[in-house]
């Protein structure tokens, strides 16, 4: 066709090109002086840099990508930052697999190491890594994430992430390890982050602690034991000889038990509550308690409390002041010595038979010495029950004592709850019924928020401790760092006032060994990315932030945390509104994720189909919504975007700005400005603009609502009833009844019927790109290139009231334009065609006479589109008449 304008238009490559210039010409670059009425600021959520991101992260970011683009087509300043969380457990597994190492630190620094291999993501036993110092294995952590960051941001540019590249960050990177250890010293100071020695839920095999946002339920298989309680002296005193009789799921937790518990309001145990009984085995007196939370139901009616078996044990042990007997070590083996309280010989020879067994081996010997010794009644029930997990790990958690640190998250504190519901009722999620799920975990806390971690690749917890002249450490007197001195690494930096010789000596100090919980960094998002420590005006100008996006799965960690921390140190929400995407399910309606091996990694779909069509597909599911994995809705976005293109090469040529673009840019933005100068004059292209109008404000109100599936399902209908009948039912008229196609010169004198078909075309285009671009960004973009400057991402959004002045539509009398012309002569084109092809001629056989029956109420609006109607249809006479339905009657047709 024309040089500027392909010949053959297709989506394929637009990627690479469109990139390059965005870059280039910094379109998506935020503008840091905007005033804070103006910004528009997204907490863009930093993906875990594990790998590889899978079709579920392709769906979600384009959710909030359109928002973006859309924001800032109505001008706002967009602030859309992009960072990668690349510290904490995820990182590390990853570099234990890719470069075969475990991280040892006891071990030395080695300047010269160099992994045994690289380049792969399989499970690496533990046998088999080569041991290394934490140095070593912190700089093959940074080496690897450096390289799967380069990875994630080029797939995010395929995709057409209309993110400002220039404002990336790393969860790890010095300038976000101040900030977070500056927010926990702010905790510290205020009384919020305190340490505590207490019973923690513990992951064996990554040996540390988990917090509770990050459990999940397994259901496992397991069997309920029967156990006889002898009674103890107090017991027999009071008339019962008989044994007590609990079942258990655990019963190699038995020489832990410190107590059995039964319900106030359980008769049956009752007369047993203050009295004691004695522990099969083990010979140790531990007493019968009463508690709310013991289920009557559950098994006999009364348990063990044992130190600990899970959560409740806990609860149990708090609430009713029992003794600690603790038997699991951090290394998920039962402890050599035994608990004291277990003082027979006969006890201390059971306990023996267990030390240093796995959890697994140590409940089967068990089994074997309560049969022996006939305190186990009958075989194990088996059963099916929820047991937890760390939701990364493989093994059951355990319960171990250990000294851990927390920050305050209402979990203990009403006056704080109260404080953070209060925040949940202020924060606009969408859609509405994901604040319940907020509100939920909030009223179940049962404790602070567990942040540290004995991990190695994560922001070091900022503090000291110091050692008295006895070499005893005081850990109650943490020795902490000035704000300006930040970031620190305890481990490997001596204490303010110290030097590195007095590291772990009498009247020295010791560092911190611990990190912080990936969440505790991930929590400050907002404070990292809007410049809170090194940037206030860059902070007063984006925080709160607008938006927070985000998957449903992480309301109770990302989102709630990140609430805590703002709530704790700005006192407000960290943003506006949040935005919570639904999970993508494989062809089983399964949610997709690594763990299951049911991802699709995305790259090969992006190319097959064009990053547009899968825009398409993403952008087709509403926020909250969970949708299927779909290639077939792929195909209908590329045929969408294919379908730009060609309309979109038609109405140029059909107004003769092809032809004036073709010799330069500049002669087709003229060209352009003049066939808007002509008014519209024609009924149906006023009906067309008339409908484009309520389009436009139905899609304007969906994207405010942050709809954007309801405002693309409406712009794409329309499209389709513009390509479909306005664009056959006008473009003779258009050409001015030339031959189509033929190229036409824009400033021509024409008629003025063919002059308001080319204006309303014209506009029609105008507003039809610019309502794609925030879902289909590279076509309409390479659209816009053809005949407008600039950018269609920095165009203003669509408004309604020129395209109702333009339709010469009268706000006094809006019927005077009714928009169902078009629909109403599309549906007599598609009558009138059915002749043709029940009839076996081509389309462009005369038909000499027909009576066309319409609906009753479709009478005058046909009428209303004649001229365009007969020659679009190739009508020499033609009747319109009342009847049911759409239906030609009588055709005569011209004979070859």
């Amino acid at each position: 066709m024309t040089a500027r304008i392909p010949d053959k238009a297709t989506v394929d490559g637009l990627e690479d090109r469109w990139n390059a210039l965005w870059e280039s010409s910094g379109v998506y670059r935020f503008n840091a002086s905007a005033d804070r009425e103006r910004v528009y600021s997204i907490d863009t959520p930093p993906p875990t840099v594990s790998g590889s991101l899978h079709v579920g992260h392709v769906f979600s970011y384009t959710h909030t990508d359109v928002i973006a683009r859309y924001k800032r087509m109505c001008g706002r300043e967009v602030f859309y930052p992009m960072g990668w969380d690349d510290n904490g457990l995820p990182t590390e597994r990853r570099v234990q697999n890719y470069f075969g190492v475990r991280c040892d630190p006891s071990l030395p620094y080695d300047p010269n190491f160099t992994p045994p291999f690289e380049g792969t993501d399989k499970e690496v036993k533990a046998a088999d890594q080569v041991p290394v110092s934490r140095r070593n294995f912190i700089e093959l952590c940074e080496r690897l994430t450096i390289e799967d960051e380069e990875k994630f941001e080029a797939l995010w540019r395929h995709l057409g992430l209309s993110v400002d590249w220039t404002r990336t960050y790393q969860t790890i990177s010095p300038s976000s390890i101040a900030v977070a250890q500056q927010a926990f010293l702010r905790n510290l100071a205020r009384g919020e982050a305190y340490q505590a020695e207490a019973p923690t839920l513990w992951d064996v095999t990554f040996r540390t602690a988990v917090a509770q946002a990050e459990l999940e339920d397994r259901e496992r298989p397991g069997a309920y034991h029967r156990l006889a309680f002898a009674p103890a002296d107090d017991l027999i005193a009071a008339g019962h000889t008989e044994p007590v009789r609990i079942e258990t799921t655990r019963p190699e937790l038995l020489p832990a038990c410190v107590a059995l518990v039964a319900h106030p309001d359980d008769e049956r145990y009752q007369p047993l509550f203050g009295k004691h009984v004695i522990t099969p085995l083990f010979g140790v007196e531990v007493p019968v308690v009463a508690h709310q939370l013991a289920s009557p139901e559950k098994g006999s009616g009364i348990a063990m409390i044992c130190t600990f078996g899970d959560v409740t044990d806990v609860i149990w042990w708090r609430e009713l002041q029992l003794p600690t007997r603790a038997i699991i070590g951090r290394d998920g083996r039962i402890l050599e010595d035994a608990p004291e309280a277990i003082t027979s010989d006969a006890g201390r020879a059971a306990y023996a038979e267990l030390a240093g067994k796995t959890v697994f081996s140590a409940q089967q010997r068990i089994v074997e010495l309560l049969e022996e010794a006939g305190v186990m009644e009958g075989e194990p029930k088996p059963i099916t029950h929820p047991v937890k997990f760390y939701e990364k790990g493989d093994r059951p958690l355990e319960i171990v004592t250990s000294r851990q640190w927390y920050i305050a998250n209402g979990g203990r504190d009403e006056a704080l709850r109260a404080g953070l519901l209060e925040r949940g009722q202020e924060l606009d999620f969408v859609p509405a019924h994901m604040g319940k799920r907020y509100e939920n975990w909030v009223n179940g806390l049962t404790g602070d928020w567990l942040i540290s971690r004995q991990r190695f690749f994560g922001v070091p917890i900022p503090v000291w401790y110091p050692i008295d002249a006895n070499g005893e450490v005081n850990w109650d007197a943490p020795i902490v760092p000035a704000e300006d001195q930040l970031p620190v690494d305890p481990s490997s930096e001596p204490a303010p006032g110290y030097d590195e010789s007095q590291r772990g000596e009498p009247g020295g100090f010791i560092g911190e060994a611990d990190v912080m919980d990936t969440w505790a960094t991930s929590s400050l998002t907002p404070q990292i990315v809007c410049g809170w420590r090194d940037d206030p005006d860059l902070f007063e100008r984006t925080f709160p932030m607008d938006l927070r996006p985000q998957g449903q799965d992480i309301i109770r960690t990302w989102l709630f945390s990140t609430v805590v921390r703002s709530h704790l140190e700005h006192g407000v929400l960290p943003w506006k509104h949040a935005a919570i995407s639904g999970w993508i399910l494989d062809p089983d309606r399964k949610k997709m994720s690594k763990s299951k091996g049911n991802v699709v990694t995305p790259m090969g779909l992006l190319e097959t189909h064009g990053s547009d069509a899968v825009r398409y597909w993403a952008a087709s599911a509403r926020l909250g919504t969970d949708a299927a994995f779909d290639e077939g809705q792929m195909k209908v976005g590329r045929r969408l975007a294919m379908k730009i293109l060609n309309a979109s090469k038609f109405v140029l040529g059909a107004t003769g700005i092809a032809t004036a673009a073709d010799r330069s840019l500049g002669e087709g933005v003229l060209a352009t400005a003049h066939v808007l100068e002509a008014p519209v004059t024609e009924a149906l292209d006023r009906a067309m603009l008339a409908e484009l109008a309520l389009v436009v404000e139905a899609a304007t109100e969906a994207l405010d609502a942050y709809d954007h599936t309801r405002a693309l399902e409406v712009a794409e209908s329309c499209f389709w009833a513009f390509c479909d009948d306005y664009v056959e039912l006008v473009k003779e008229r258009a050409y001015a009844g030339g031959p189509l196609g033929e190229p036409i010169d824009p400033f021509a004198p024409c008629s003025p019927e063919a002059a308001s078909a080319r204006a309303a075309l014209t506009l029609a285009l105008e507003t039809f790109l610019r309502l794609f671009a925030p879902v289909l960004p590279f076509a309409t973009e390479e659209v816009w290139s053809w005949f407008r400057e600039g950018s269609v991402h920095r165009a203003p959004w669509p408004v309604a009231a020129p395209l109702r002045e333009a339709a010469g539509v009268d706000a006094a009398d809006a019927e005077a334009v009714d928009p169902r012309v078009l629909a109403a002569a599309g549906s007599a084109l598609a009558a009138l065609r059915k002749v043709k092809s029940e009839a076996k001629v081509a389309q462009r056989t005369v038909i000499e006479s027909v009576t066309l029956q319409v609906p009753a109420e479709a009478v005058a609006l046909v009428e209303a589109a004649r001229a365009d109607l007969v020659a679009a249809g190739r009508v020499a006479s033609l009747t319109v008449v009342a009847g049911e339905e759409y239906v030609a009657v009588d055709p005569v047709l011209r004979e070859a």
